[in-house]
């Protein structure tokens, strides 16, 4: 058996999962890396990854694939790394039951089902990391990102409990959030948007054109972006350091925005966030 730290990584088709996947096993880690796609599974297994099929909104695929691993490592996981889903784009007025529940089902209900799955086991061996991948939405709520922002913020509140209650149980609990990133992100809300978004008819119609327009725009689609290396960075310190931190920012906005938080009036932060984000057009 492996005497490598071992990680489970959820969304690891492309961008941040990917990155983080191969960042690891580079660095020794012993990598499962996870996506809801069997096609994105067999191409993580020939780039070398323990690659294995996770759909957050299946418990059952949650479960078998909790199975999977610890029956590979001996019932031993040094490292779980929540990272898989996707972003619902719409003005709240616009948002339905569905949109909000398939939001909240990939984002943060089927995260938790599968970190208190593992939790009993490293309860057990006294010891591990878990990392969520959070967003600078996780604390600066952007117009026309409201299924997000709530699903990030609800991610924010429920870490920050369970990292109280995990005090002194050997396992801590860390959020990265990221600003702008490159990925497939954007191409990836799409659908998402279209499915539930009935943008044609809505009073929001022109700022939703330029949304459209940003969405199927190629390149950064804000400055600062960043490679998705940079939250590799991240993780690494969230995973190796004796001291984890609570919390990571990655890039320039995402840090600018927890301070002016701390520092601005709702009323001037509101207007920041709403030239920041180009009126909802960004």
């Amino acid at each position: 058996m492996s005497s490598a730290p071992s990680i489970l990584i959820t969304g690891c088709s492309s961008g941040i999962g990917l990155a983080v996947a191969n960042g690891l096993a580079g660095r020794g880690w012993r990598v499962f890396a996870s996506a809801r796609r069997r096609w994105d599974v067999e191409r993580l297994a020939a780039m070398g990854l323990e690659a294995l099929i996770l759909d957050l909104d299946d418990s059952a695929s949650i479960q078998t694939a909790v199975a999977v691993v610890l029956e590979r490592t001996g019932g031993r996981l040094h490292a779980l790394f929540n990272n898989g889903g996707f972003g619902q784009v719409g003005a709240v007025e616009d948002l339905g039951r569905q949109a909000l529940r398939e939001q909240f089902e990939t984002n943060l209900f089927g995260w938790l089902e599968l970190t208190n799955q593992l939790l009993p086991s490293m309860r057990a061996q006294g010891h591990g990391r878990i990392v969520c991948n959070s967003s600078v939405l996780g604390y600066a709520a952007f117009p026309y990102r409201g299924a997000y922002v709530a699903a990030k913020f609800a991610l924010e509140g429920l870490m920050d409990t369970l990292r109280q209650e995990l005090y002194g149980t050997g396992i801590h609990v860390s959020l990265v959030e990221p600003g702008p990133i490159v990925s497939k992100f954007r191409e990836n809300c799409l659908p998402h948007f279209q499915r539930h978004i009935d943008w044609q008819n809505s009073v929001h119609r022109a700022s939703y054109e330029r949304q459209l327009a940003r969405l199927r725009r190629p390149g950064p689609a804000a400055p600062f972006t960043l490679p998705p290396e940079a939250v590799l960075a991240k993780v690494i310190h969230a995973l190796e350091s004796r001291r984890p931190r609570a919390r990571y920012p990655v890039t320039v906005p995402a840090v600018a925005f927890w301070w002016l938080k701390r520092l601005l009036s709702i009323r001037m932060m509101d207007r920041v966030l709403r030239q920041a984000s180009g009126g909802g057009g960004r």
